[in-house]
Parts: structure tokens; C-alpha cells; sequence
């Protein structure tokens, strides 16, 4: 994914109310950005941190800065939730995502399970469907290792067992853990944080659901998954 135009530098005043950031651009001028994160962002909204802004051209948004990435760890960090699905669509139609190669179709935002939409639904006259969902990761608390999740997720317990319905009814799922930092090289779940989700995801793989972790090159011109990172037992 290549951003439209070349990203903004500033310098972050303050996170608050979870969509709202204050932050000062190099030119001195201090502006609202919108915080596209609904998580916690733990270790990753520190004032002062180097920010990098997206600018839109719509006369009728009223925030016109987006904050796309933080500095933090001496890496770079993606913190826009709203770019994972794609960019994980653009992995696969790219052959990056090998586990989900073959698949002539793949359609977004797929009606499915309990009144959820899924992801990702990957299809092929020969083989069963795959629904794939694709959870944002940007929490690293020991150097390395990324973490999901980083604030209680109900929501993504559910796409859990919802994943674990679809393989029982003899389709294929898939959970895609996109870890959006440059400086991690293996990834594991947060149980302290969501013990329910953890033990959510172990029934799901004892379920067989498929889990992948995919992580980031990250820089101001753009975002593209890179490389598989390994996923240690929960």
C-alpha cells in the first residue's frame, strides 16, 4: 500500500478520547489529527513521539489529518486499524501470503456467522471457501515480540468461534495476524491483558482454525506485508 501523497511529520501532544490526536507539524503549527485506533496503543502514544500524518483533500472532513505512523522502539509502527484488511487482500492477489494461495476470488466484508461479516472470503470452484479475518498488531512489550491483544477484545472472541463454526461446516478459516512494525520477529497472544481471548484462540485451533502472523516494511511512502513470522503457543 502506497500512500496518495507523501506523509506529514509532527510531533505528538497528546492522545485523547481514542480518535483525537493534538500534534505539532514541523512547521510550528498545531493541528487535531484523527486517531483511526479504537485499542489502547499501549507504548505507542507517548508525547513527543515523531508522528506521520496523512492529508485529505475532502473540503467536507473536518479533521484533514489522519496519524498513520509513530516512531517508538527506534522502529516505525502503522497505527491506522483501518488498513490491514487491505493491505492483507493485497498480500494474497500479490502471492506474499503463500498459506492463501490459489484463490481466483476474494471478496471483502462477506455476510457470515452470527450477524458478523468476515474479512475475507477467499473462494475456488475446486476447493472448500476460506474466511479469513485479519487482526491489526502493534502492541511489543518485550523486543521482538509483537502482542494481541492490547485491550480487551470481545468482539474478536466471537470471530473466533465463529471461525471455528465455519470449519465445522466443512470450510476453511483463517485468522491473519498483521503486525505492523518493523522490529518484531515473532508474535504471541497477551493473555494477561485478554485471558478470554487467549483461550478463545486455543479452542478455535483445537477446532482447526488456521492462524498466520504477517509482519510490516513500514515507511512514509507506504505499508506492505513482507514476510511470515512465527506464532508461539498461547
Amino acid at each position: 500500500m502506497q500512500f496518495a501523497d507523501p506523509l506529514v511529520s509532527a510531533r505528538l501532544v497528546r492522545r485523547y478520547k481514542r480518535f483525537l490526536a493534538d500534534v505539532v507539524l514541523d512547521t510550528g503549527e498545531e493541528v487535531t489529527a484523527h486517531c483511526a485506533n479504537p485499542g489502547s496503543m499501549l507504548g505507542l502514544a507517548a508525547p513527543g513521539s515523531r508522528v506521520w500524518l496523512s492529508r485529505s483533500s475532502d473540503p467536507k472532513r473536518k479533521l484533514k489529518y489522519s496519524w498513520e505512523i509513530v516512531e517508538a522502539d527506534g522502529g516505525l509502527v502503522g497505527i491506522n486499524t483501518a488498513h490491514p484488511n487491505g493491505l492483507v487482500a493485497e498480500a494474497i492477489l500479490g502471492g506474499i501470503i503463500a498459506e492463501l494461495a490459489g484463490y481466483p476470488v476474494l471478496r471483502r466484508e462477506v455476510k457470515y456467522g452470527r450477524n458478523s461479516r468476515v474479512d475475507l472470503l477467499l473462494e475456488c470452484p475446486e476447493k472448500p471457501p476460506a474466511y479469513v479475518e485479519v487482526k491489526n498488531v502493534h502492541l511489543m512489550r518485550t523486543p521482538g515480540l509483537a502482542e494481541f491483544p492490547d485491550s480487551v477484545t470481545s468482539r474478536g472472541a466471537k470471530h473466533l468461534v465463529e471461525l471455528g463454526d465455519m470449519v465445522e461446516a466443512g470450510h476453511r478459516a483463517v485468522m491473519v495476524f498483521l503486525v505492523q512494525r518493523t522490529d518484531c520477529t515473532a508474535m504471541a497472544l497477551a493473555a494477561d491483558i485478554d485471558p478470554a481471548y487467549a483461550a478463545a484462540f486455543r479452542e478455535a485451533m483445537a477446532r482447526g482454525v488456521e492462524a498466520v502472523a504477517y509482519a510490516c516494511r513500514i515507511d512514509p511512502a507506504g505499508i506492505h506485508t513482507e514476510r511470515r513470522i512465527p506464532i508461539t503457543p498461547p
